[in-house]
């Protein structure tokens, strides 16, 4: 990939970083998902997982532009929630979400039907937040929610209440995960593979249907990796994030958002020590961050798409905004916006 800016040392891109934001002033608003590099997150005026960066963009009302660091079904949620007539930015555009390209509305439209017809107006669907636009309209559209890893048995319970059944769209370890800690046994949690769609009446006595899709960096983690941790390190806690395979879970001794992990190792006495399963970078600012306690990974997995963002791009964007000509503006057109904002609005109604 060609290098932005060669001519640049990463000293001088920074100070120009640092010109740029104090030039564009109340103007600007850059966010930054946890798990971005070290060196974006530390230009950013807010960071947070979705869930905390979705408020963020509903309350930036000075803000003309929003660069958002993260990957792209962010973006498009930051577009739909924040005031009319802010541009949202995303540095690189091409950084999109494996798991939520495991879900199009077609397919989506398709195991909906299926389900109608077993359970008649008795089915409601749930999308995980790291899903594209175009699903989040259709969750909208038939009186579903979105839901984020650290409100997603707030937004079971609320979606119980008005159905009997859920279609959990696209995060079959999340959704699996949130069912089991509700106290819903396995024999009441069906799978929907798109690529291999199961016969419907097979589902009639699961109360939660999940979706095949999985996040590749959170699948990683093994129960192995938990066994090597402890037997390294008897007294060790272990937090693992939701995405992780339900076995993983189970062994964990906590699991949570990215939000409720950075709390745990705040709330860690120093001289103690955490194993975490979840992104790269977050572990490792955390271990630097803390110096006091040790803070070490399950395993190394990193976010290839969330790695794609750095200050060069930050800059690219930033200068694209000062010369009047925009680059990499996130646009979501009126209906499917429309739609998706009731899926998102109804989550945070719910929380």
């Amino acid at each position: 990939m060609k290098k932005l800016y060669p001519d640049l040392s990463d000293a001088r891109v920074y100070e120009r970083i640092k010109a740029l934001k104090a030039q564009l002033g109340s103007d600007l608003s850059i966010m930054a998902h946890y798990y971005q590099r070290d060196d974006v997150v530390r230009f950013a005026d807010f960071q947070g997982d979705s869930l905390e960066l979705a408020h963020c963009a509903t309350d930036a009302e000075s803000a003309c532009h929003i660069v958002f660091c993260g990957v792209m079904f962010m973006s498009e949620t930051a577009a739909m929630l924040c005031k009319p007539g802010t541009l949202v930015l995303q540095p690189v555009t091409a950084a999109g979400c494996t798991m939520a390209d495991m879900a199009d509305a077609e397919n989506v439209a398709v195991a909906w039907n299926a389900l109608q017809r077993v359970w008649p107006g008795d089915v409601i669907p749930i999308t995980y937040q790291n899903a594209n636009a175009s699903v989040k309209a259709f969750v909208g559209r038939n009186g579903g929610a979105v839901c984020t890893s650290a409100n997603s048995e707030r937004i079971f319970r609320w979606a119980f209440a008005q159905r009997g059944h859920i279609l959990f769209l696209p995060d079959e370890n999340l959704s699996t995960n949130t069912a089991y800690a509700m106290g819903i046994p396995p024999e009441q949690v069906g799978t929907w593979d798109p690529f291999n769609p199961p016969d419907p009446a097979t589902l009639k006595d699961n109360r939660v249907v999940v979706w095949k899709g999985h996040c590749y960096v959170h699948t990683v983690f093994s129960s192995q990796d938990i066994a090597r941790a402890r037997s390294a390190h008897p007294d060790a806690q272990v937090v693992v994030h939701p995405e992780c395979r339900p076995e993983v879970v189970q062994l964990a001794d906590k699991v949570g958002s990215t939000s409720t992990i950075i709390r745990v190792v705040q709330q860690a006495a120093p001289g103690s020590v955490t194993f975490i399963g979840t992104e790269w970078h977050l572990v490792y600012r955390l271990a630097r961050q803390h110096p006091d306690r040790l803070v070490l990974p399950l395993r190394r997995s990193t976010c290839g798409t969330m790695s794609m963002t750095t200050a060069r791009h930050l800059l690219a964007s930033l200068e694209s905004i000062v010369a009047g000509e925009p680059q990499g503006v996130v646009q979501v057109d009126e209906q499917t916006a429309h739609d998706a904002r009731l899926a998102l609005d109804r989550m945070l109604e719910v929380i």
